[in-house]
This record gives structure tokens, C-alpha cells and sequence, in this order.
């Protein structure tokens, strides 16, 4: 018979093992280990938890629920529990149960500045940025030197519109924490600087202390890329922009063919056949999709739409995509692609609405701003027949160096080089037209450049695309007091502007090669 030291070291090396084995992809084998370990420790929250994590990758999101409210159930007031149980109500669409434990950590983290941090993270996360404000502000008083605290009170600021707050907030950061590069970043994105302040002496010389393959590099380069390009130096606007971008890139193991292959895949199967063959679910009026490239005017579409007295926009949620896994019960993005030309339409349909009912929307119509959306138009039209689906699409050049000049922070590993981007950019325009032909009259197309150019036929158009009535308020998007988290934050609180039109014509020389494979291709310009 094991002693209990030897069996408290069976346990922890087994614990150790399924870690291990979640880190590696390897969930079925993680799975097995847990239940594993659950037949001798029936009482162990680990071995639950653990479990839960596997269920999650792979995508059997109830049943990881229910292993974390079995782990709640034994210790109701675990904040770290708490907090899981709203990380698996999202992943299984039930954000008002979130909200509702979400709220119950709040009143217990009066205190704990920590705690706060994360329960406004998981707001944020369920796009209550009012909500996620009221925390940082609260963890801020508790912790005032903090510089974490204090990061993610600025990027709030921003969510909330108080951009002066913001930029106060990140000089505030900077001065705790210089090397907090992520925050002289963002505090050079909220205006445009000047040649009486700006920070340019001082981004030149935090990147010459730099040492080599620093990962704040990137930020620092965009940064001041950013305040050069504002100032009219495009020359070395650029060259900075390129260092940054090559220095993110480095960081990334990415294949822009894998993207182009998938692509591809995604046509083939949504093709004239699914079209005619599968029985489309009824006609479900009120959800608006507003889709495109990143940074190719989406947010300025958004928050057109939804300053109508009809609409509320839920911002960029993951529903569609989550509703779909939750079907395909798996998270593998190529056996859930295979997967999901055989999902029942209907059932996708009520899934994805029962999913974004959660969110409390009391309005007629809402929209979901999720540009990559553009990967499932087909699965939209089938599932949700008179939905809307609006796409924004800008200038080919304009488009791409817009998201080559932007610093994400998840996501789109295609935009730091201008080869991956040329290919991808091809990939997409090819897809949309895949769509428009096998589709057609589900898609409207918004050229940024019109909208800016006429203004308010455009937004008409739009309007009238969605079902609705035309508002005057519409044009005055500017004053849309609700909260934006997006890299657009700071322009959509502006009236429409004019500077970003024929941008890449400024750098024509060095997008050179961009230029020419996009020609190749045929790509209009």
C-alpha cells in the first residue's frame, strides 16, 4: 500500500503529465489521463478543471461547463473557479448566466485589485466595457502605481471615448514602466501629433538602447512610424514601419499558403451545389453582419448602422464561429471546415441567435462586426436567410498598407510582410467573388471610398440594404456615445475624413513589389 507521500507524488506527476500534454495538442491523450486520474481521486478539482481544458480544445464545450460547475458546487466562493465559470458560459453562449456570477466576483473584489483586473478582462470579453471601465478605475484606486492597473485603464479610456484620459493614462504608464512598449504605442495611435508635441526624440532613443531581437522592438518602430508619417516624414515613416513589421514577423511561424489553400477549400465546398441542395433555414430578420479586411472600414459601416434607433452593434463577437464548433464539436479548423458544409442550417441558425440573445439586446436589430466573418457568407445565407451582410471593401493598395501599418495584437500574422499580404489579398478577393457568384443579392458591397466621397447616399444605401427606415442621425456617427475596442477607436470618433483616402500613393516606391504581384493577378487598381 503507497504511503501518502508517495501517492501525493503519483497525483502531482500526473497532474504535471496532463499539463504537459495539453500544451502539445495532444487532448485526446490529455483527456484519457484525467479521467484517469478522476477514478483514483474522484474528489480532485484538478483532474476536473484539467478535463474541462480538454473539453474545450476540443471543442465539447457543455460538457466542460458542466465539469467546471461540478468544481464550483464543492467551492462556491473559489474566485479562481468563479471566473472559469464565466470563461465556460462564453464558450457555450450563455453570457447572462456570465454576467450574473461575473457581477457576485465584483461585489467579493472590492479589495483586490487583481481579481478586479480580471473580472473587467472577462467583461471586456462579453463587450460590457462600461462594466470593464467601472473595474479599472476601481483597481487603479486600490493599486495607484501599479503600471498594469494603469495599462489597462488607458486602453479602457479608449473603449469608453475619453481619449485625453487615455493618452494621460499610457504617459502615466511609460513613466512607471518604460519598457511598457505596448503603451507608448497605443499613446501614439490616439491623435494625430504635432510638430509642438509629439515623441519622436524620445521613441528614437529608446529603439537605439534597444538589444537585438527585442520583442518590444515592434512596438517602439510602430510607434514611431506612426508620428513621422503625422509629421510628414514619410521616408523614414516607412523605413521605421518596415523594421517594426519584420521584426514582428519573426516572431510569427506562419504560412500565408495555408490561409490561400483554406481559402480555396471554403469555395469549393459552399459551392453551386450547397447553394441549391441544402435546405436553407426560415427567414430570420434582425441580425446585421458588417465584414471586410481589417482596417478597411468596418467600424465606420458599424457605427453608421447602429446610429439608428433600431440597432444596437454587439461589436466584434465570436458567436458565429463558436455557434459552428459547438456544432462540429471539434476545434480543429480543417475538420471543423469539412464539418460544417453537413451542419444543419436551422440548427446553426438558432444556435448562433440563442448565442447572441445572451448579450441582453433589447433592440429589433443588431449587428455582428466581425470582419472575418467573409469566411462564412454561404453558412450565413443558408442559416440565417434576411440577415443582412454588409461588406466594406477599400482601394486593393489602400486596404493592404492599412493593415501593414497596424500593430494587432491577435491575429492577421499575414499583414507584417508584403508578399504574405499580396497572397492573401488575392485568397480574399477571389473568395468574395466566389461568394457574390454563388450567392448572389446576399451581399452589399460599400466602397470606403464612395461612403467618404458621398457620404450620405452611401449610408441611404446601406440603410435601406438593412431593412430599416433612413434616420438622419445616421451621419452623425461621430456622436454614437457607445464604446468602441477597436484599432478604429480613435477615428470613428471624428466626423468622416479625407486623409486616409489613396494613402499608399505617398509610398508607391516602396510597395513597389506589392503593387506588381497584385497586378499580376488581375487585381483592379
Amino acid at each position: 500500500m503507497k504511503s501518502h507521500t508517495e501517492a501525493a507524488g503519483h497525483y502531482q506527476s500526473a497532474v504535471r503529465n496532463i499539463l504537459e500534454l495539453l500544451n502539445q495538442r495532444r487532448v485526446d491523450e490529455a483527456a484519457a489521463a484525467c479521467q484517469v486520474l478522476l477514478k483514483t481521486n474522484p474528489e480532485s478539482n484538478d483532474a476536473l478543471l484539467l478535463l474541462g481544458k480538454a473539453r474545450q480544445q476540443q471543442g465539447r464545450f457543455e460538457e466542460m461547463l458542466q465539469l467546471v460547475e461540478t468544481a464550483l458546487s464543492r467551492a462556491p466562493q473559489m474566485s479562481s473557479l468563479q471566473l472559469q465559470y464565466v470563461g465556460a458560459c462564453q464558450f457555450c453562449g450563455h453570457r447572462d448566466r456570465a454576467l450574473q456570477e461575473l457581477a457576485k466576483v465584483e461585489r467579493s473584489a472590492r479589495k483586490d485589485a487583481a481579481l478586479l483586473q480580471n473580472v473587467a478582462e472577462l467583461y471586456m470579453h462579453s463587450g460590457k466595457h462600461e462594466d470593464a471601465h467601472r473595474c479599472y478605475l476601481r483597481a487603479v484606486k486600490l493599486d495607484r502605481r501599479n503600471p498594469r492597473c494603469l495599462y489597462n485603464l488607458a486602453s479602457s479610456y479608449v473603449a469608453v471615448g475619453d481619449l485625453r484620459q487615455a493618452e494621460e493614462t499610457y504617459s502615466k504608464v511609460i513613466d512607471l514602466d518604460p519598457r511598457n512598449y505596448d503603451a507608448w504605442h497605443n499613446r501614439s495611435t490616439l491623435r494625430k501629433q504635432t510638430r509642438n508635441k509629439n515623441h519622436t526624440a524620445k521613441l528614437e532613443r529608446s529603439i537605439q538602447k534597444l538589444a537585438p531581437n527585442d520583442p518590444g522592438e515592434a512596438s517602439l518602430c510602430y510607434a514611431l512610424s506612426k508620428e513621422l508619417e503625422d509629421l510628414g516624414d514619410n521616408r523614414r515613416s516607412f523605413t521605421y514601419l518596415k523594421r517594426g513589421a519584420d521584426s514582428r514577423r519573426r516572431q510569427l511561424q506562419y504560412d500565408v499558403q495555408n490561409e490561400v489553400s483554406f481559402m480555396k477549400r471554403i469555395a469549393a465546398l459552399f459551392d453551386g451545389n450547397y447553394a441549391a441542395n441544402l435546405t436553407s433555414a426560415p427567414e430570420r430578420r434582425g441580425p446585421i453582419f458588417v465584414l471586410g479586411l481589417p482596417r478597411s472600414g468596418t467600424t465606420l459601416v458599424d457605427r453608421i448602422i447602429s446610429s439608428h434607433s433600431e440597432v444596437e452593434s454587439l461589436g466584434e463577437i465570436p458567436d458565429f464561429a463558436l455557434a459552428l464548433t459547438r456544432l462540429g464539436r471539434t476545434t480543429d479548423r480543417h475538420r471543423l471546415l469539412e464539418a460544417s458544409a453537413l451542419v444543419d442550417p436551422d440548427q446553426l441558425g438558432r444556435e448562433y441567435l440563442r448565442s447572441v440573445a445572451s448579450y441582453g439586446s433589447e433592440s429589433p436589430y443588431f449587428i455582428d462586426k466581425t470582419p472575418t466573418n467573409y469566411l462564412y457568407i454561404g453558412l450565413i445565407a443558408k442559416a440565417l436567410p434576411g440577415a443582412s451582410v454588409v461588406h466594406v471593401q477599400r482601394h486593393p493598395l489602400d486596404s493592404c498598407f492599412a493593415m501593414y501599418r497596424a500593430l494587432f495584437r491577435m491575429g492577421y500574422p499575414f499583414s507584417y510582410d508584403l508578399e504574405d499580404l499580396g497572397e492573401y489579398y488575392i485568397a480574399y478577393d477571389a473568395l468574395m467573388q466566389h461568394w457574390r457568384e454563388t450567392f448572389p443579392d446576399t451581399v452589399l458591397d460599400v466602397s470606403y471610398e464612395a461612403l467618404v466621397d458621398k457620404q450620405e447616399r452611401v449610408s441611404n444605401k446601406i440603410v435601406a440594404h438593412c431593412g430599416l427606415a433612413w434616420e438622419p442621425g445616421c451621419l452623425e456617427f461621430d456622436r454614437n456615445m457607445a464604446p468602441v475596442a477597436t484599432a478604429s477607436a480613435a477615428q470613428v470618433r471624428k466626423p468622416i475624413y479625407r486623409d486616409a483616402l489613396s494613402r499608399w500613393r505617398r509610398f508607391e516606391t516602396q510597395l513597389a513589389p506589392l503593387i506588381n504581384r497584385l497586378q499580376e493577378a488581375g487585381i483592379a487598381l
